[in-house]
């Protein structure tokens, strides 16, 4: 079985870093964090891109830098806009399985907090629920396994991912999630 890389992709506050570190550790993988990337990259935090670029500057360069991710067995957490870069989504669909996590609404709520503060792509007069409902269908069009997280600890939601990830390598599933 060919085992190339795994793309996590989701709202913000999903648990995309977090069930993607675990995920790493249960296949052997390196993990890497995209909006990390992009700090390192641009040389400045997410939120300080949006204020000075605002955006669209900073959805260009995520676009780009996530386009030019080159890794091989690697567990890929992508920012929450990600999927606004369509390049950018059609090499990490070239380069490894997409996995959408997908929690309910209220969950996503509850986690986040202050999105100016998490550096949330975010327009002016758009609500977290505007977000919420424009991003779900990019994520599902994309995915080529769809997770559920509601109900689920970090270590099952990573567990679950790795045996979905497992079954579509092996192509014993026809890439549809749960």
């Amino acid at each position: 079985m060919k085992m190339k890389n795994v793309v996590l992709i989701g709202m913000p506050g999903c648990g995309k870093s977090t069930v993607g570190v675990v995920l790493a550790k249960t296949l052997g993988f390196r993990f890497l964090d995209s909006d990390l990337l992009i700090q390192e990259q641009e040389d400045r935090l997410l939120s300080e891109i949006i204020e000075q670029d605002g955006i669209e500057g900073f959805e260009e360069i995520e676009n780009r830098v996530n386009s030019g991710i080159n890794v091989r067995k690697t567990v890929i957490a992508t920012g929450g806009s990600v999927v606004y870069g369509r390049e950018a989504m059609e090499h990490l669909k070239s380069i490894g399985a997409v996995v959408y996590i997908k929690l309910p609404y209220e969950e996503i709520e509850h986690r986040l907090g202050d999105l100016t503060k998490r550096g949330v792509a975010i327009r002016k007069g758009q609500t977290l629920m505007d977000l919420y409902n424009e991003r779900g269908p990019l994520y599902e069009k994309y995915a080529d396994i769809i997770a559920d997280e509601e109900g689920r600890t970090i270590s099952d939601m990573a567990l679950y991912v790795r045996d979905k990830v497992l079954e579509y390598f092996s192509g014993s599933s026809g890439g549809e999630g749960a």
